[in-house]
């Protein structure tokens, strides 16, 4: 393996760039985590797994990564729906915050090597917006401060936008306080009934983007190397970023600006209003979540990808295929010792095999990423193993053959493993998840029909019993829905 051959697409050039890390052997990564006012979706869990492979794919070629993923847990969502739950705003994010730990270490993803909350870096927000008083990008009008997009005269270079209509479609409503259209707040003055924190202008909060610029320094220094996050957020967001972290720091923000692509839902964009927008969790009751993380995986990240069964049926046989590989492996090792059955040119053979496997899939990972090719690279990889084990042919195994068949192992699971995909000797505990649904939909239709027969004990013990083990039934008018408590 290699560092030198790893290249990136910038969002910012429009090209794939050679990797060259500030730093020769630590690498600097922020990406944008989620505003924590609900579970999380599909959405989010796709740069989620996308840079936890980028990340395992790193440190894979021996890079060290400092690894920076925020929550935003100030947000007028979280207090919209704080007020209406009637709990504070911190403690509703906090409550999201654990949840989306459950779905991270369900999906594989590991943990940052921090996780900022804004609630917990305010003085770093506070002093770098009045940093941006100070040197005259940023202006306070009756209590907001707002950053003066003309000032910055590099604003636009990520989105492309001319200064003239860079706020075209944004949906920003213009305040006529503003001194440019474009404008945009670094700190809000506090509303009735809002969350708030005194500041040199009053008691307020920050604005959305500010927060990303102030923890990514505090945490990664004024300039580092990679920046994530979803196509969605390449403008006002990081645009935003730019413009606050270049002007105060005066120098380059980032060398790197990756974004993943958009999610479709059976050809359409994934949105609330269309009905097609899908909780992980959700997507749990039906399918592992190996599968899930296979599946985002599955399709190169900048490319658009499209959501519906029959794509989560395709990679849940295709990862089956992986782990059955792997598992005939290790019924292979476990055979009984007796005479050698594979000759040394086979063994010979099938290990500069394994050598070509790794470097294609290196090729694959070194060209942004591209996990497509990789898994395909695997799957040459897998039926290379059931080849070799059709040989045995139920014949013993020599010693050195095991020896072989370990480092084929071995083998198998590192670059697994750089996927973030889970093997398992055994039936894996994903695959046996993956039986949960249609088991709960059997009992469901046994409940039925007690109810139909008016046996309501049986009904309601087969409602109880699901409930004991951690699983609500729900009667609606569609029908019976369950999920996890």
């Amino acid at each position: 393996m290699s560092k030198e051959g790893l290249k990136i697409y910038n969002t910012i050039t429009g090209e794939k760039e050679k990797f060259i890390p500030i730093n020769k052997s630590t690498v600097g990564m922020y990406t944008c985590g989620p505003t924590t006012y609900n579970f999380i979706h599909l959405g989010n869990a796709r740069p989620l797994v996308i840079f936890d492979t980028v990340r395992r794919y790193l440190e894979y070629v021996g890079y060290e990564v400092v690894y920076i993923q925020n929550f935003t847990d100030v947000d007028d969502k979280i207090i919209n729906k704080a007020q209406k739950e009637e709990i504070l705003p911190l403690d509703l994010a906090e409550k999201y915050i654990e949840e989306y730990f459950k779905d991270a270490d369900a999906l594989n993803v590991k943990r940052a090597s921090v996780h900022p909350r804004v609630s917990r870096n305010m003085e770093e927000i506070i002093n770098f917006v009045e940093g941006l008083v100070k040197k005259g990008y940023a202006y306070v009008v009756e209590g907001d401060v707002y950053f003066e997009v003309s000032k910055f005269k590099k604003y636009g270079k990520l989105s492309k936008r001319t200064l003239e209509n860079l706020w075209a479609g944004a949906r920003v409503k213009v305040d006529e306080r503003k001194r440019h259209p474009g404008d945009f707040a670094l700190w809000k003055k506090v509303k009735p009934g809002e969350l708030w924190w005194d500041s040199p202008w009053g008691q307020g909060r920050p604005g959305w983007h500010i927060e990303c610029s102030a923890m990514s320094k505090k945490y990664l220094g004024t300039s580092f190397d990679i920046h994530g996050g979803g196509f969605d957020l390449i403008f006002p967001h990081h645009e935003n970023e730019i413009a606050q972290s270049e002007a105060f720091n005066g120098v380059l923000m980032a060398k790197y600006w990756m974004h993943n692509g958009f999610i479709t839902v059976n050809q359409e964009k994934m949105s609330k209003s269309l009905g097609n927008f899908f909780l992980i969790r959700e997507i749990f009751q039906k399918y592992s979540p190996q599968v899930v993380r296979f599946y985002l995986l599955s399709t190169h990240y900048r490319s658009l990808l499209d959501f519906d069964d029959n794509k989560l049926e395709v990679a849940r046989k295709g990862l089956e295929r992986l782990e059955t590989a792997y598992r005939l492996l290790e019924e292979a090792k476990d055979r009984e010792v007796g005479d050698d059955t594979l000759s040394l040119e086979f063994i010979e053979k099938s290990t500069r095999e394994l050598q070509n496997i790794e470097q294609r899939f290196e090729e694959a990972m070194d060209d942004d990423f591209n996990t497509a090719l990789a898994i395909a690279v695997l799957f040459d990889f897998a039926r290379s193993i059931n080849g070799i084990i059709s040989s045995l042919q139920g014949k013993t195994v020599g010693i050195k053959e095991k020896l072989f068949f370990e480092k084929v192992g071995n083998e198998y699971l590192k670059l697994t493993s750089v996927l973030g995909i889970k093997m398992s000797s055994r039936k894996s505990e994903e695959e046996c998840s993956g039986l949960i649904d249609p088991l709960i939909q059997i009992l469901i239709k046994v409940r039925c029909e007690a109810k139909e027969r008016k046996d309501y004990n049986t009904a309601d013990n087969i409602r109880d019993e699901l409930k004991s083990v951690g699983i609500a039934l729900e009667d609606t008018p569609q029908g019976v829905r369950w999920k996890y408590l």
